[in-house]
């Protein structure tokens, strides 16, 4: 069972829903588009709303024209050892400068929620029965020692730009 997280708690009523051949968003649903789906339709109107799906080989920097139309953008992850989708939510937010919500799908485990956090996630479509548990409990640890600033400004800083040391936890 997927459950939606986010800092502030699972949602009770999330509308957003991943269309495929087989699932298709009913009434009161936002359809979440795979990217090439996405860009089809894109072109062919002016509405805003839309939901994205990008795949781990996806390019987001063909979101990049539409992203004020953009409203959800899913980052798949197939596997907990596939990190490209920290690569495009950086991207994202730091280069393309996407004000949007970005979710976590697939392999989310709990380890790492912090750091997905940090690279301007904003919920997370959690499966995994550890992780559900974890954060139902308000167990989300942080990461103690950061050496790279991110999407997410850490609340101290100390002697260099670029490092970072300070306590993120919950």
């Amino acid at each position: 069972m997927t459950k939606i997280w986010k800092e502030t708690g699972f949602v009770a009523k999330d509308g957003w829903v991943i269309e495929t051949d087989e699932v298709k968003a009913g009434e009161g649903e936002t359809p979440i588009y795979a990217l090439d789906a996405f860009l089809a339709s894109a072109a062919e109107t002016n509405e805003g709303g839309f939901g994205v799906l990008v795949a781990p080989a996806d390019d987001v920097r063909k979101l990049e024209p539409y992203l004020d139309r953009i409203a959800l953008i899913a980052i798949a992850f197939p596997a907990f050892s596939d990190g490209r989708g920290f690569s495009h939510a950086a991207l994202l937010r730091e280069r393309l400068d996407y004000q949007g919500e970005l979710r976590a799908v697939g392999d989310v485990l709990i380890d790492q929620v912090p750091l997905m956090l940090r690279t301007g996630f904003d919920s997370f479509a959690v499966t995994n029965e550890t992780a559900l548990k974890r954060l139902d409990e308000h167990c989300l640890m942080g990461v103690a020692q950061q050496y790279q600033p991110t999407a997410r400004s850490s609340k101290t800083a100390a002697g260099f730009s670029w490092r970072r040391i300070g306590s993120t936890g919950a």
